[in-house]
């Protein structure tokens, strides 16, 4: 790969329906993303071949380009009034360092999420140790793991072998004990495996994928087991102690696999790997490596969310401090594979019930019919809301899918369990009732939301209200969208080894792909109906002047843009507490966006009314868009 700085990056994501191409330049000084433009995948039959889907793609790319070069905004650029020219021979055209003209791309990068993604299962000896880390392992792979199975898991050997056959996984990770402990139960599981006799998903006549991550002193055994059954690969065991977590071998070598195995099985990609210039990312591990790389940048508690048709994706990055003082930061992704809002939308009225999705719908409506329209979405996907009412269900809905699926990521988002801790006895009694996830509302910095419910909302406005309502943020917090789901390429983007590809993800992430939404100040204790919560003071750019008393059950917007930084003091009433204590003040200095300053009275935690008179009037009262006027095309429509 040249060394030469890349001026012109096309990048797409492959995804189970829709292919999305981005083409992103260096104008003067600064990248920026210029157009997007996509297309059907095409992976199925009649085509086949993804590489189709991929074409179609950036030839609209092509022509959204040259059209953007007509314009006044392109006058400066060498490329004004040029037709731009990014396919060629049914290949996707590189530059020709001679030539000026405006054809070709630098680089060339791919995500993938087609056909389902990487399907895996993860062995481990104990459900809530070693399993757990195989499944953090998988899932920060990019994997969506279909079963973990363990020794404790309730389930007998042959309902564990009929699991394996009936599931036809991609991958299969074993992990469990210690290196210090005698090989006994990864054997037996290794033996399962092999009287499963599992077929892959894709691909007819070739070796199942197994990674060994396990008791080091039971590879020998576990070569004689799976080596002429699989496609066995041992790395080093990922718990080698109970006090130590070793994941970056296993992730690295599921990533491998992914592409020697996999991605080969799936019809085109043989030739789309020929043309990237950076190997193909499972589209989640790519969200996942951007929203890492901005939190450790930027010193931030990341939380961000990726909400799609059959699954939602949520990812957290937070501080931790050791027992010897040192500071690092913990990445964690969990995949809630039943909680989307197409194919998955009856299972997120499965899981959370008809009353909690009812709780959101700011009007009074038949549960029978409200069943109904839930069914109409699942067996017709693809669309979109028609009415007004179309569109608050489906935002109800989503509130769900979000909520489950962050409890599901802080139940997992866990420190290590199995590891003996000195406690005092008032931690000791304090243990019983309180998380043990890492994920602390209170000290989150930034909460990100991404897919279709989120990033294309008529109002940006509606993106905020989901993102309070379904995460409950506590103190202060800062809310953001990612405007046109970028965020995958953006994260391969950056790890590409080649001068400007970095600088070119962090620009264009920053300029062009996070909408700053609001900041958020949400204070934690009882709200009890006209009773004092909490005094902001504050001058805000507009003339509005803020310094009173905001009673409980509220849910307030501002106008606060991002370029204005405001000096704020926040005062709870002596039972709430906003990030220093119950009753304590802070001063802080804060940015909005393009939905501004939002001032959360509601409590938490926060409990609806269950008459669904007043609950309708509520909701209607805290309808946030009601005053929100877009001021530009990113802001709304």
């Amino acid at each position: 790969m040249s060394n030469q700085e890349v001026q012109t990056i096309i990048a797409t994501d492959c995804g189970s329906t829709t292919t999305k191409a981005i083409l992103i330049e260096k104008i003067g000084n600064e990248y920026r993303q210029l157009v997007r433009g996509e297309a059907p995948t095409t992976v199925e039959a009649p085509f086949e071949d993804v590489t189709k889907g991929v074409l179609n793609s950036i030839m609209e790319l092509e022509e959204l380009a040259t059209e953007y070069y007509k314009t006044d905004a392109a006058k400066s650029s060498k490329f004004y009034n040029r037709p731009r020219k990014f396919v060629e021979n049914e290949q996707v055209l590189r530059k020709d360092p001679s030539q000026e003209t405006g054809d070709g791309c630098d680089i060339y990068i791919s995500t993938s999420s087609a056909g389902g993604g990487l399907q895996m299962m993860v062995f481990g000896v104990v459900k809530g140790m070693t399993a757990e880390s195989a499944q953090r392992a998988a899932l920060g792979a990019g994997a969506i793991v279909m079963d973990t199975l363990a020794i404790n898991d309730g389930r007998l050997p042959h309902e564990k072998i009929e699991r394996i056959r009936a599931l036809r996984p991609d991958m299969i990770l074993i992990a469990g004990e210690t290196d210090q402990a005698k090989p006994k139960h990864v054997i037996g599981m290794a033996e399962l495996v092999k009287s499963a006799r599992p077929t892959a998903r894709l691909g007819l006549g070739y070796a199942l994928p197994v990674i060994y991550a396990g008791n080091q002193r039971a590879q020998e055994e576990i070569k004689n087991i799976l080596e002429n059954d699989t496609a066995l690969s041992i790395v080093p065991n990922l718990r080698p102690t109970l006090e130590r977590e070793n994941l970056r071998p296993a992730s690295d070598k599921i990533h491998d696999l992914f592409m020697e195995h996999v991605m080969q099985q799936a019809p085109g990609y043989d030739k789309l790997l020929k043309w990237t210039d950076a190997p193909i990312m499972p589209t989640p591990g790519a969200v996942g490596l951007i929203i890492n790389k901005i939190a450790v940048m930027q010193n931030k508690n990341v939380v961000g969310v990726d909400i799609g048709g059959a699954t939602t994706d949520v990812f957290s990055t937070f501080k931790l401090e050791d027992r010897d003082g040192n500071v690092h930061q913990k990445f964690n992704r969990t995949v809630s594979a039943n909680l989307g809002m197409s194919y998955s939308v009856s299972n997120v009225l499965l899981e959370a019930g008809l009353d909690n999705i009812m709780r959101w719908v700011p009007f009074e409506m038949n549960e029978q019919e409200l069943r109904n329209r839930i069914g109409n979405k699942m067996i017709r996907p693809t669309t979109i809301p028609q009415s007004k009412e179309d569109l608050d269900i489906e935002q109800a809905i989503s509130r769900e899918a979000l909520r489950l699926s962050f409890i599901q990521h802080r139940a997992f988002a866990v420190g290590l369990k199995g590891i003996q801790q000195e406690k005092g006895i008032s931690e000791a009694f304090a243990s019983g009732s309180t998380s043990d996830s890492i994920v602390n509302m209170m000290k989150l910095d930034l909460l990100v939301g991404s897919g279709g419910v989120l990033s294309h909302a008529p109002l940006r406005s509606q993106s905020a209200h989901m993102l309070v309502d379904s995460f409950l943020p506590e103190g202060v917090t800062e809310l953001a969208v990612d405007s046109i789901f970028m965020m995958p390429q953006l994260g391969v983007l950056s790890e590409v080894k080649r001068p400007g590809c970095d600088q070119a993800a962090m620009e264009v992430f920053d300029k062009d792909c996070l909408i700053h939404l609001a900041i958020s100040i949400c204070p934690v204790g009882i709200a009890k109906e006209g009773k004092n919560v909490v005094r902001v003071k504050a001058d805000l750019p507009d003339g509005t002047k803020l310094n009173e008393w905001i009673t409980a059950n509220q849910l307030l917007r501002y106008d606060l843009s991002h370029d204005d930084e405001v000096e704020f003091e926040i005062e709870p009433a002596s039972g709430f507490d906003v990030g220093e204590g119950k009753g304590k003040k802070i001063v802080r200095k804060l940015r909005g966006g393009v939905v501004g300053l939002i001032i959360d009275t509601r409590g938490r935690p926060f409990n609806l009314a269950k008459d669904a008179k007043n609950r309708v009037e509520l909701l209607q009262k805290w309808d946030i868009s009601k005053n929100y006027k877009p001021k530009s095309h990113r802001d709304g429509v």
